[in-house]
């Protein structure tokens, strides 16, 4: 008879939490490297820095404790959370492709230069881009479709091309903002306990001034620097006939896009949605245009090819295809891991709480949650992890000084989703720069001028710490909502110094501040 095995319990594994000077050191290198790659060596390519970053980090997670094991599981788990949005990329880069070979995008050109004034073009194309945004739920499809077409009209019109990217970025980004088929719109309300229609309707204080000055803006703009009377219209009529040489252009070629906002309204998923265009426009591409089924899978992966003979089209329509998204996509994932080893080893959480230890009043409170948004996103490039973590992180101190966590989910969502187009080497700010094909790495340099000119999108976060500062559409929490705190369980910060305990996001066992 044999003695029964006893199991003996894993110890679970022991580590320290970072004190704020190392987990500082991270992000401070990695902020110096990314400096002298993009200002000293004049190379906007932000993928080795952040490959540095991640690893300083690791060495940073060992020195606590962590065995790469755990970090690596912490990188990769990021990763795995935004891998829909990388899904979103390659479908976009097939659209692009696709539906320039189909005709779409060239008839979208064409309609907008015979139909749109010169002067109200920027105003026209942030609205465009927020009516579509909103019905698609995806500022990148839109940016890579729509946004592609405003890029080629907007040329014609000698428009310069920061003019009309900071109008695509600033329309493109409201929409994804406020549109309830959108990721980011769902993901700031879960991560504080509120909903997402009260937290769009929250928004709106915020949104419609920051929408109406920047529709001011470029209708001024418009009208200053060009006019109907002033137009080259022979550099107009050059591309509308170049257009028609190599294209049948015919409303009908509308349809994909067609398709794809019906869907979207009908609330299927934007993956399939996205699809579902790339298989209407490569129809259409076959059927009206007479392209083979070898050149149209071709352009699906490598991007379309012509020579018009005009250089405002040919340089716009050389383009789309799975492998122009890989500079993006590698740079995502770089920067998606370099976020999740500084959540993984608590170097993000020691900052914040950091933070949180200074705030005492509300104004600081609302302050810190925006500007530790656009921080998460300025240093981890990942707008969904600059939505996440402040939002677990903060949301216990909005409920224990009695103010409603929507407060805190309008202020992620502007911090995050609307400043992420506007950082070059945040998953946003890369995708705009290579579907814009703005051209940064390749020296024009003087189209990352669109960030300031997306007007819409940093002018909401400050209206909004404007708000925080005079107490305006800042509300408190109502009975409901507090008993709902009580219902669900919901942390409640009793007070500011232990408000950074009261999110464990790490699964090992902390032992001693280190």
């Amino acid at each position: 008879m044999t003695t029964p095995r006893t199991s003996i319990p894993k110890k679970p594994i022991e580590y320290q939490r970072p004190g704020l000077m190392l987990a500082l050191t991270p992000v401070v290198l990695t902020l110096l490297v990314l400096g002298v790659q993009l200002f000293y060596f004049g190379d906007f390519t932000p993928h080795i820095p952040l490959a540095i970053g991640l690893a300083i980090t690791a060495l940073v997670g060992v020195k606590l404790g962590f065995r790469w094991k755990q970090i690596e599981e912490g990188i990769f788990h990021v990763i795995h959370v935004s891998l829909p949005s990388v899904s979103v990329l390659i479908c976009v880069g097939m659209i692009i492709g696709v539906w320039i070979a189909s005709g779409t995008v060239p008839t979208l050109i064409y309609y907008g230069l015979t139909l749109l004034s010169p002067a109200i073009f920027l105003a026209a194309a942030m609205l465009l881009c927020s009516i579509v945004s909103l019905a698609l739920g995806t500022s990148w499809g839109t940016v890579g479709t729509v946004g592609l077409a405003l890029m080629g009209i907007g040329a014609g019109f000698d428009i310069p091309m920061y003019w009309t990217a900071g109008a695509v970025v600033s329309g493109a980004f409201f929409g994804d903002k406020v549109s309830p088929l959108s990721d980011t719109t769902n993901l700031a309300p879960a991560v504080t306990g509120t909903d997402v229609f009260s937290h769009i309707k929250n928004m709106m204080p915020t949104t419609v001034p920051a929408m109406l000055i920047a529709f001011v803006i470029y209708l001024v703009a418009g009208f200053t620097m060009i006019d109907d009377a002033t137009a080259s219209f022979e550099r107009i009529d050059a591309i509308t006939a170049a257009l028609q040489q190599n294209f049948t252009i015919s409303a009908w070629l509308l349809l994909p896009a067609v398709l794809v906002i019906a869907l979207a309204v009908k609330r299927m998923p934007p993956i399939p949605s996205l699809f579902a265009g790339v298989l209407a426009g490569a129809v259409t591409a076959m059927i009206v245009q007479g392209v083979g089924v070898h050149d149209v899978l071709t352009y699906a992966n490598s991007g379309y090819s012509i020579e018009t003979g005009v250089a405002a089209i040919d340089s716009l329509l050389n383009r789309g295809g799975i492998q122009s998204m890989m500079w993006t996509i590698s740079l995502v994932l770089i920067a998606l891991g370099f976020g999740g080893a500084l959540e993984k080893t608590g170097c993000l959480q020691a900052i914040i709480s950091a933070i949180m230890t200074k705030v005492s009043t509300f104004k600081g409170l609302q302050t810190s949650a925006v500007l530790t948004s656009v921080s998460t996103n300025l240093v981890a490039g990942d707008p969904y992890l600059s939505i996440a973590l402040p939002g677990r992180m903060y949301a216990p101190t909005y409920r224990g000084m009695g103010y409603s966590t929507l407060n805190l989910s309008r202020a992620i969502e502007e911090g995050g989703t609307l400043i992420s187009p506007l950082i070059p080497w945040n998953a946003g700010g890369a995708f705009v720069i290579s579907a814009l094909a703005l051209g940064i790495a390749d020296g024009n340099v003087e189209n990352l001028l669109y960030i300031p000119l997306a007007f819409a999108c940093w002018l909401s976060p400050v209206i909004g710490l404007i708000y925080a500062q005079t107490g305006l559409f800042s509300p408190k929490a109502t009975e409901e909502e507090r008993q709902l705190w009580e219902e669900q369980g919901e942390a409640i910060a009793t007070d500011l110094g232990a408000a950074g305990e009261a999110v464990d996001v790490a699964t090992a066992t902390p032992r001693t501040s280190g």
